[in-house]
């Protein structure tokens, strides 16, 4: 069994409001009684892209398990890779596979600089495919970005969604291996299919968007920061295959005196 969180989201820019709805939720993932495998960070981690923003990152996401991190369409590269990921600057994908507990986590950049919308670019789509036919035969495989790849019924994370899903698809529908898709962006819990995978949408630190039907203010401030876990294991029955449950939570704060 793979016991995994994902927070997504953080808009870390130098207030104390996102600095601490972000140190909140890192604090309770550290004090858990069953630490967790690793953490998956689904991008938009700066809100302006710069180098202090990553910097505070560093420290907030400092834990005792792996932190896996994949850029959004607020993040810089150059300085993610420099301020955060410790490695010399670039202005390409930042694509990483970890193993972990013999499954691989692929973590993809589906950035754009200098737009909002998501793309899997060439580069890209031919990393996750080299990277997938690598795997020794029986790995099973998560694929993690921030853009989420079908329509969430908001008319926000719908004008910005994954463009070229159908090359994604097309990709996937070689590599039976995927066994599901984790994503960020849209600030809301969610969860659907994609390319007969279980699509699941992480919620956000930083403000929860109020759907459609909720009433007409997109940002729900008020609401506390959330994560996801993500249980991965193989059912013992008659197809022996890996299942991925998932449990959402929310962070309150703990009033004064209370800890």
């Amino acid at each position: 069994m793979v016991l995994l969180a994902q927070i997504s989201d953080l808009h870390l820019d130098g207030t104390e409001r996102a600095r601490e709805r972000a140190a909140r939720v890192m604090d309770y993932l550290r004090a858990l009684p069953t630490p967790v495998d690793a953490l998956l960070v689904t991008g938009d981690i700066a809100d302006h892209g710069e180098p202090s923003e990553y910097q505070e990152a560093a420290r907030i996401l400092a834990a005792p398990f792996p932190v896996l991190t994949c850029p959004g369409n607020h993040d810089a590269r150059s300085p993610m890779r420099t301020a955060l990921l410790g490695e010399p600057a670039g202005d390409g994908p930042i694509n990483r596979m970890h193993l972990i507990g013999g499954t691989a986590i692929l973590m993809c950049d589906s950035s754009i600089p200098g737009a909002d919308e998501g793309l899997l670019d060439a580069e890209t789509l031919t990393w996750l495919s080299d990277t997938l036919d690598s795997l020794p035969a029986g790995t099973p495989a998560l694929v993690a970005f921030h853009h989420p790849p079908v329509r969430l019924h908001h008319p926000l994370p719908d004008t910005l969604m994954l463009q070229r899903e159908e090359e994604l698809a097309a990709l996937l529908a070689g590599h039976p291996e995927v066994a599901a898709i984790l994503t960020g962006h849209a600030h809301t819990a969610a969860a659907s299919t994609f390319a007969g995978r279980p699509l699941l949408i992480a919620p956000a630190t930083t403000w929860t968007l109020r759907l459609p039907w909720e009433g007409d203010q997109a940002a729900d401030r008020a609401q506390p920061p959330a994560l996801a876990f993500h249980v991965f294991d193989k059912e013992h029955g008659l197809d022996e295959q890996h299942r991925l449950t998932t449990h959402f939570r929310v962070v309150p704060r703990v009033p004064d005196g209370q800890a």
